[in-house]
């Protein structure tokens, strides 16, 4: 049996054939043309939208398993199994498999096309929007896929066969053009206002945005010796653009405004809790938190913990990822189930709130951590110590915490920053209590990145030190541009390693 999930993420693009109201329809053909008479304040949220959903769901599900975070239950033996078992193949199948490559380009057409649409009229807000988010995605396809195409991608029938460049080039070019988006929105006349799903036609929000996906895309490259010069340089031109970062209480979330109908609702609610009718569905029985996960909670003594998940016979009880054999203590009754508003008098809990929700695109927390590891490398001022205090109770506040229980948690020795032997790895292991669930797929950069934190790896893996680096390229590409996939070398999943990952 195979529960892997794919995530349906052409049901925002829908948008792009129909109305603005309209743009939760899952029932429109993705695959119909784009009506080009459409607005951008028509094709725009689609767009933000799919983003969000795949971020969410595939992305994040990815992460959850291969960051720390979840395993399965006794019941769920045998869900999962191509993530468990490291299975390349299997993930990639056109079939069964997860099909992130092919989603992404999808997204990254529409952008582009928003982006063409938008020049052509001289709207430069929905040009930088586009270009932001095209940057985004095209990062997020080198840290799965290392070598992707760039200059000649998404040009349909005119480059079918697209060259593949270099992951490292393609991280440069993504940073380029997430400058050229912010210095757009910077100069538009015009603002977006509803349509804008992200920040509402905020434009500092979005240079702040901008600024902040640049800058984790530079520390992801932090161990890359040969790169300090050109990280210092990037560095400079975001202190000298003026916008800063997202900071407290500035969040990129994303809410088209989620209803209480099937595939319309908030789709991390409805593929891990409930459904429409308020059943349980199949995720919510199936995953668990990892034993390591819950275990560093408890050391800690991390309030959030309760507000995340139920006890299991009085006791918090996690499972080991990839655990081959049925036990009855990983049985669904025996651990700890994610907490929901049923669970939690009808009152939204640390993750799930409700139904209509906002999605999570990029935290105020994960900012804050993200400029606490760049003040500790001596990239940007401010005290260290300062942005990860402020980053841990913006964790507490979105999980429902008071600032007041921030403080006593943060006043530890265990988890003071001062206090820390090695406050790199004393950051990394916060921001991965904070950003659990959420954005677990930058859970897996980080490990990927500096091995921490050092989580157990699956039982079922092909051997006790195969990790997984990357995914290898899909059958569709095979397929397709087979010359070119052949050309970049390996992409064994447990031994071919993307550009940043040197170690």
């Amino acid at each position: 049996m195979k529960h892997i999930f794919r995530v349906a993420v052409f049901s925002g693009l829908s948008i792009l054939a129909a109305s603005c109201d309209s743009f939760l329809d899952v029932n429109v053909n993705p695959n119909a043309p784009v009506n080009e008479n459409l607005t951008l304040a028509s094709k725009l949220p689609a767009a933000l939208n799919s983003t969000a959903t795949q971020e969410v769901l595939q992305l994040n599900q990815l992460g959850a398993f291969w960051g720390g975070y979840w395993g399965t239950t006794s019941e769920a033996l045998a869900s999962f199994n191509d993530i468990k078992y490291y299975d390349g193949i299997g993930i990639r199948g056109s079939r069964d498999g997860i099909q992130i490559w092919e989603n992404t380009y999808n997204i990254l057409l529409y952008y582009k096309l928003i982006k063409d649409q938008a020049e052509t009229e001289q709207a430069g807000f929905y040009a930088g929007i586009s270009k932001i988010m095209m940057g985004w995605h095209f990062m997020r396809l080198v840290d799965i896929y290392n070598n992707v195409p760039f200059d000649e991608a998404l040009q349909g029938t005119n480059m079918p066969q697209p060259t593949y460049q270099s992951g490292q080039e393609v991280y440069q070019k993504s940073i380029d053009l997430i400058t050229e988006g912010i210095l757009d929105i910077k100069s538009a006349s015009v603002a977006p206002a509803s349509d804008d799903i992200f920040f509402a036609g905020n434009r500092t929000l979005w240079a702040k945005f901008g600024n902040t996906v640049k800058l984790r895309a530079l520390l992801q490259q932090s161990e890359v010796s040969s790169q300090s010069g050109y990280i210092s340089a990037e560095i400079q031109k975001i202190i000298q653009e003026g916008s800063g970062f997202l900071g407290i209480g500035e969040n990129a979330y994303c809410n088209p405004g989620y209803l209480n109908t099937a595939g319309k609702m908030n789709p991390f609610y409805e593929t891990y809790y409930r459904n429409a009718g308020g059943a349980t569905v199949a995720n919510h029985t199936n995953i668990r938190p990892t034993e390591y996960l819950i275990e560093k909670y408890q050391a800690l003594n991390d309030p959030r913990l309760d507000q995340l998940y139920l006890t299991a016979s009085g006791s918090y009880k996690g499972v080991r990822f990839g655990n081959p054999v049925a036990a009855d203590e990983y049985n669904a009754d025996n651990t700890s189930a994610l907490k929901g508003p049923v669970e939690n008098g009808n009152q939204p809990a640390g993750l799930l709130k409700s139904f209509n929700q906002s999605t999570v695109i990029l935290s105020s927390f994960e900012s804050l951590f993200l400029q606490a590891e760049a003040a500790e490398r001596g990239w940007i001022d401010g005290a260290a110590a300062t942005f990860y205090r402020q980053a841990v109770a913006e964790s507490f506040a979105y999980i429902g915490l008071s600032g007041s229980e921030a403080e006593t948690y943060t006043a530890q020795p265990a988890v003071a920053l001062g206090e820390a032997g090695n406050r790199i790895a004393r950051i990394i292991e916060q921001k991965w209590l904070a950003i659990n669930s959420i954005n677990s797929f930058q859970a897996w950069n980080d490990f990927r990145r500096l091995g921490l934190p050092d989580f157990p790896n699956s039982e079922s893996a092909p051997s006790a030190d195969a990790r997984p680096l990357r995914l290898m390229y899909p059958e569709t590409e095979l397929q397709t541009n087979r010359d070119e996939v052949n050309r970049q070398g390996g992409d064994n999943i447990t031994s071919d390693r993307v550009w940043w990952d040197i170690d």
